[in-house]
């Protein structure tokens, strides 16, 4: 039996809201459908985001609900999808007893009742096949109180406690599930949040998935009952161990995830083999950083490739030139090459060192909330809480 592990599509996301990305998606659904159908996948897991915000467009929609009605015609016979950090759990949820017919599990929140995040995941004879544990992005609120006067340290013990707690809680339903259909059948379990030992990079869009205030965990919550835990959030493919392992975004959020490969993880559970097959770059981005020389003698050799080409460009030259953006439109007209973003890091250092405003191109929003409290004369300690606050007001917005 396999499984394909998927995660962080992120439907609906624009690069600096400057260009859509939905024929990139399109072609990756296509491409994913087409893995599907000749590796013969039994179960797709789809572990959050599917969209990129709480809102997402028609189109966004229309490309998932098409996708998922594909996949029951491609030969693979479960879908099960978890909400994540950026998807709207309602939204995810409000058609579930739909897709349920096309024999599509979702889970969008936390269930008030852990047993109905575990089910058996059955073939087309009705022979349950594997156990899955589909736990979806935690709140805070979905699993712990607040505790009146307790110290931030009593609150992050309670917190990681109580993640521990609910995984715990998940596996000990999915064990007895399993005795009770007295078959030896694996049992899979589904994860979306900072796992430590998963990668980031810069402007890899990957937003901080704070509960109250934990920011990452320690892999150990997750039982040794499960065969395989698939997790979503970060978008950089990465194992934490043979068994636990984020499959990455399919495509790249940012230029700082500019030609890194992508890829979706099949599991083959009866011979135990974990494949991670590379997803085609739809869409080429180059991130370019040097002097007027360097970056001159990069764009050269990206004309001749012809092709469409997205492009960043960091300026860390000596020089100074108040007609940069004109040269680089110089540089690349005639061209499909287009300048997305461009950066000049002499000019970002001094207006930094000046202590004036930033770009908020250059700033995510704890970045900006943090110059507002340097700004304050206020002592280091009342800084740090205010920082947890901060967090907590918007993880709870998320």
């Amino acid at each position: 039996m396999k499984l394909l592990h998927t995660s962080d599509w992120h439907l609906g996301r624009m690069l600096y809201a400057k260009k859509e990305r939905y024929e990139e998606h399109e072609h990756f659904l296509e491409w994913l459908l087409n893995t599907i159908k000749e590796n013969a996948i039994d179960v797709l897991l789809i572990a959050g985001d599917i969209f990129d915000s709480g809102t997402p467009s028609n189109i966004s929609l229309k490309m998932y609900y098409d996708f998922l009605l594909k996949v029951r015609n491609s030969g693979c016979g479960n879908v099960v999808v978890i909400g994540g950090n950026h998807d709207s759990p309602s939204l995810l949820d409000a058609p579930k007893e739909i897709l349920q017919a096309l024999n599509v599990k979702v889970v969008g929140k936390a269930c008030e009742n852990p047993e109905d995040e575990v089910f058996a995941v059955e073939d087309k004879n009705k022979n349950p096949i594997v156990i899955v544990c589909a736990v979806p992005f935690l709140r805070e609120r979905d699993i712990s109180r607040y505790a009146e006067g307790e110290t931030y340290s009593d609150r992050s013990k309670r917190i990681r406690e109580s993640l521990r707690k609910h995984y715990a809680e998940i596996a000990e339903i999915a064990k007895n599930k399993r005795d009770v259909l007295k078959k030896n059948i694996p049992i899979i379990a589904t994860g979306h949040l900072s796992v430590a030992g998963g990668k980031t990079c810069a402007d890899d869009g990957v937003r901080e998935t704070y509960i109250g205030t934990i920011e990452c965990i320690g892999s150990d919550i997750f039982s040794p009952i499960f065969d395989y835990v698939a997790l979503g959030h970060f978008h950089i493919p990465s194992a934490i161990n043979e068994n636990i392992r984020y499959s990455g975004s399919p495509i790249p959020m940012g230029f700082g995830e500019a030609g890194q490969q992508k890829n979706v993880v099949i599991i083959d559970l009866k011979n135990n083999t974990k494949n991670e097959m590379v997803i085609p770059v739809f869409q080429k981005m180059e991130s370019i950083k040097g002097d007027k020389n360097f970056i001159s003698k990069k764009l050269n050799e990206l004309k001749k490739c012809g092709e469409s080409i997205w492009v960043e460009i960091i300026y860390d030259g000596d020089e100074l030139f108040a007609d940069f953006q004109s040269w680089i439109d110089e540089q690349i007209t005639g061209t499909k090459i287009e300048v997305l973003k461009i950066q000049d890091k002499r000019i970002l250092d001094k207006v930094l060192t000046q202590e004036h405003a930033a770009s908020l191109d250059d700033l995510n929003e704890f970045d900006v909330f943090g110059k507002l409290l340097e700004d304050r004369n206020l002592p280091d300690e009342q800084k740090a809480e205010l920082k947890e606050l901060y967090k907590e007001v918007v993880g709870d917005l998320l």
